[in-house]
Parts: C-alpha cells; structure tokens; sequence
C-alpha cells in the first residue's frame, strides 16, 4: 500500500470512527450532486454572486466568518451560533469561512452544515507549516465539520518570509495539500494573510493557489504596504479567486465620522477589480441579517464614490489598520 494510499484509508478510518464520515466514498460523490429538499430551500437566496476566479465556483458575494466578533468562536455559545449557521443557510449565504484555530467554530459549524453539505462552499484553514502537521489539523477540521472533504483549505495568516521557505521545503505543509487534493479530500488550494501584501505575492508566485484570503477595505489603499495595490493585480494576471476579509475593521470603520454604515464598507470592498467574494463575521442573527440586505443591495461604486470614501478614512487609517501588527 502506497503512503498516500495509507494516509487515504487512516483519514477515512478516523472519521468513521467518530462518526464524522457522512458516508461511503460512493455516498460522498452522490451527494455532492444532489438537489436539496423544497422544505430545505432557502428563504431568500438574492445575494448577487461572482464567480470564483479559476476555481469556475460562483458564490454569493457575502460569506459567514467563523472568528473574530461572533459567537461562533466562542466556547459555550453553541445555540447562540447553531441559530446564526442556520439564519445564516435561510437567508442564501453558501460560502462558510473557519480555521481549525477559530475554538469551537468548526464543531458548531459540523452541527448545521452536514444536511447541506452538497450545496455549500466550506472553506477551512491549517496554521501548520509541516505537512504532518498540516496533515493532522486537516483531519481534525474534517472530523469536526462532520464531512469527509473540503472545498477550500488554506494556509493560515502566512506573514514571513521564513515560513514561505519552511511551507514550500520537502516536508512544507504545501506537500500535506497536494496529497490532499489528489485523494479528493480538498478541490480547491488557498493561501491567507494580513500582514505582509509581498508575503502573499511570493506564495502566489511559487505556487498556483486558487483563491487568497486578504485584507480589503477602506483604510488599506493609505497604508504604506497596501495589498489592494500590490496584491489584487497578482491575483487577476493568474486568476486566482480573490477573498476580501477585515471589510469594516472589525466595526472601527463603522464609527461615526468615518463611513455611513456596512454598506459602504462593504461597497467598497467588492468594488475593487479582481475582488470575488468577502466574507464577514457577526455578532448576532439581527447583525447577520442586516449584512446579507446590504449584499443584496450592493451595486458596484463608481471612482468617484470609492474616492469619496478613501478621503474620509485618510485621518484615521492607522487605527483601521491595527490587525496589519498581527503576526
């Protein structure tokens, strides 16, 4: 039996075990192609939708985010965010955002998620920078999420060059997704990060990613290392499917004085060319709500709107920025 062959068996073993595997490989195929209920169908699926960049995926231009300002990151709060997984699949949203670093987000996602699994873009990420490592939160992420594959799996908040050298030598975690994505277990490669745009440039340029995760947002375009700039011209010439996250700086952006409200926070984000999707977390149902309205309203901005909101976050961009210190 060939390693990768043992791998293959070892992960499938596993979640059986523990009752993550949905079925088998056979069932795994014919779900992926099947239709969902009438009793199942969302109330309101009118978020408009991009496609994906390469990955020929087209998704709703809002995306649920698993971390940050949301209970779904939250120990104890597993009704409070089993309701927002919920509201979230009834009012269209199709793309789901997590990390095997976000606490309990995974495990709560795994609870709602699973009878929906052939209809939603699940996307989760390894901190990991060996492929054993890799390996191992790879199968930890699928037995939480209940599902025996995913859609998207990333690199996780990649900022230096020391570990593009670490993630891309004989034992890098790089090797962890290419065995992964020949067994079927991932489709689709994606690289993340928010601290250095040339960090994301060189993952780009090593290797063919289909989509990176990135800051894109009103205060970006001021600091002296935007990625808006640098990175969003790489990601178009290669046609990688491009994420925008930290949209309002975690609400700072949303301050009065600074812009009106999501709608020009996110507005703002979409409107960058080569930009496909965003993804933002919430703090509650009400919150969830009130993005998805905002996305089913989004019409894309004009130069003159876009530079309208930039002037007004040119005072301020440092303290919008703050998340760029995080390593």
């Amino acid at each position: 039996m060939s390693p990768k062959t043992q791998r293959r068996t070892f992960l499938l073993s596993s979640l059986a075990a523990t009752g993550g595997l949905l079925g088998s490989i056979l069932l795994h195929k014919d779900r992926r192609s099947a239709s969902i209920p009438p009793s199942s169908a969302p109330k309101n699926s009118s978020i408009p939708k991009k496609v994906l960049g390469k990955t020929g995926i087209e998704l709703p231009i809002l995306g649920l985010g698993g971390a940050g300002q949301t209970p779904l990151s939250r120990p104890g709060a597993e009704k409070e965010s089993v309701d927002m997984i919920q509201q979230a699949w009834d009012l269209g949203i199709r793309y789901f955002d997590t990390a095997a670093s976000y606490g309990p987000s995974e495990d709560y996602l795994g609870k709602v998620l699973p009878q929906y699994r052939s209809q939603i873009f699940l996307a989760s990420k390894t901190a990991q920078r060996d492929r054993d490592g890799a390996w191992r939160e790879l199968e930890r992420s699928l037995k939480r999420l209940n599902t025996d594959y995913l859609d998207l799996w990333q690199l996780h908040h990649v900022s230096f060059a020391e570990e593009i050298e670490t993630l891309f030598s004989a034992n890098g975690a790089i090797k962890a997704m290419e065995e992964a994505k020949s067994q079927g277990i991932i489709k689709f490669t994606g690289i993340t990060g928010h601290h250095e745009p040339q960090i994301i440039i060189e993952g780009l340029n090593r290797y063919p990613f289909d989509t990176t995760l990135i800051p894109i947002n009103a205060a970006d375009v001021h600091h002296p290392r935007p990625f808006i700039s640098s990175v969003l011209p790489v990601a178009r010439q290669q046609q990688v499917g491009v994420i925008a996250m930290k949209v309002p700086a975690y609400g700072k952006l949303l301050r009065p004085g600074v812009l009106a409200g999501m709608s020009e926070a996110m507005g703002y984000s979409l409107s960058q060319p080569g930009v496909h999707t965003c993804i933002i977390a919430a703090e509650t149902v009400e919150q969830l709500t009130a993005n998805v309205q905002t996305a089913q309203a989004f019409q894309e901005f004009d130069v003159a709107t876009l530079a309208n909101i930039e002037k007004r976050t040119q005072a301020t961009w440092e303290d919008h920025s703050f998340f760029r210190k995080w390593a």
